[in-house]
């Protein structure tokens, strides 16, 4: 059987400086999804969420990397989401997101060195600048993208917050080890 090997590569320089991160921050709207607001008739909120975003919030958490979301809007489809993939910190519906993670870092006993954030727009952008590194979908608004210290490749809602994800996953070091566990260890 062949190894798993990895085969991403990043900045090294934004590697180092993404090595003390514990906690991964998240917007939603143009982060988790692709910033799209779906309506029913009857005026819920529906919201379009990739796996893969999933998939890298969960293997944070394997990782002992908090995942943890902020956002201006709240709906039951995203607390639904929220509550499949174990997000256990979040704050949804606040237009003062700072406060909000300030006391998430308080609460969790970090500082803003150990996190980490991705967000798109001006609200966003608070957090960003104070992060220890932080990232940006594409089509973030060109204030976020100025912000960013990485940009991810794949849009929002289609794997960008997973890209971010792994980048943390592989600057702490953590990345090897939990492909390793695909096969019980036996790629190693």
């Amino acid at each position: 059987m062949k190894p798993i090997l990895p085969v991403l590569n990043f900045d090294p320089l934004l590697l180092l400086k993404a090595q003390p991160v514990r906690l991964a921050i998240f917007d939603v709207d143009g982060v988790l999804t692709d910033g799209s607001i779906y309506l029913s008739d009857q005026g819920e909120t529906l919201k379009r969420f990739h796996t893969h975003d999933g998939l890298g919030m969960k293997l944070l958490a394997r990782a002992g990397i908090v995942p943890a979301v902020i956002s201006g809007r709240d709906s039951a489809a995203l607390r639904a989401r929220l509550a499949a993939l174990g997000v256990e910190h979040f704050t949804l519906g606040t237009e003062v997101k700072l406060g909000a993670a300030e006391t998430l870092l308080d609460t969790l006993g970090m500082d803003w060195s150990q996190a980490a954030v991705m967000g798109d727009d001006w609200p966003d952008l608070p957090l960003m600048q104070r992060a220890t590194v932080s990232a940006a979908p594409p089509q973030a608004h060109p204030q976020a993208l100025a912000c960013a210290d990485h940009v991810t490749h794949a849009p929002a809602g289609f794997g960008a917050a997973r890209e971010f994800c792994d980048l943390l996953l592989v600057a702490t070091g953590r990345y090897p080890a939990l492909l390793d566990a695909l096969d019980g260890g036996a790629s190693s």
